[in-house]
């Protein structure tokens, strides 16, 4: 039996998150909370295995706030953040202040059944969505991480001639201004696309551009 307690400013969600909860044999909600203030209070005095916090409760503290001072009283109380709030910062500030889980307000029962159940287990949950949007957050940082890397392995040739290209000047023009063949250009600017992932012309400006490499004379 996993023990619940139900933080939310609104006596109806908390109703309804009741007769919900309360209608599954292997959970039970063994209080509420209008607050933060009254959360801390009551799962002090409790003791559930699960806290289901709503951020924003006033007057009292928010769950946020709330949610770090019970995870610095209770470490093993597991808080899942319950909110209408889809927004990366407050998904990054709920884990910061040590919740276990963030669920969305218009999720599937299903859903909220399963981020109970793994909180309750010691495991952490996020919703879908925001795992979606994580993972693409931190495979977009790992390109940019990539290609800020592949960039010191340019030649410092090949570094004149990123800068060059990207400013507008031709194989040619670039061949003249540093006194090499046309060829040695092209082959320079192949081996240049081929270690930072590029593929055209347009690419290499885009990636001067985020580099801050065209300075103008």
């Amino acid at each position: 039996m996993i023990k619940l307690l139900l933080a939310d400013d609104h006596a109806v969600v908390r109703s309804g998150l009741r007769m919900l909860l309360d209608s599954n044999p292997e959970l039970e909600v063994i209080g509420e909370a209008a607050d933060g203030d009254e959360a801390i209070r009551n799962a002090l005095a409790m003791r559930p295995d699960v806290v289901l916090m709503d951020l924003n409760m006033p007057p009292g503290k928010d769950g946020l706030t709330a949610t770090a001072e019970l995870k610095k009283q209770l470490p093993e109380l597991s808080v899942l953040i319950l909110t209408m709030h889809d927004d990366d910062e407050y998904l990054f500030r709920a884990i910061h202040a040590g919740a276990s889980g963030y669920v969305l307000k218009n999720a599937p029962h299903e859903e909220l059944l399963a981020a109970i159940r793994s909180v309750a287990s010691g495991q952490a949950y996020l919703s879908p969505a925001s795992t979606k949007r994580l993972m693409a957050q931190y495979v977009e940082s790992v390109k940019r991480k990539d290609a800020a890397d592949s960039y010191e392995t340019l030649s410092e040739r090949e570094k004149e001639i990123v800068s060059l290209i990207a400013k507008g000047y031709s194989n040619k023009e670039v061949a003249e201004q540093l006194v090499i063949s046309v060829k040695t250009v092209e082959t320079h600017k192949s081996n240049i696309m081929e270690k930072l992932g590029l593929k055209t012309r347009p690419d290499l400006v885009k990636y001067a551009l985020k580099k801050g490499l065209l300075h103008f004379e």
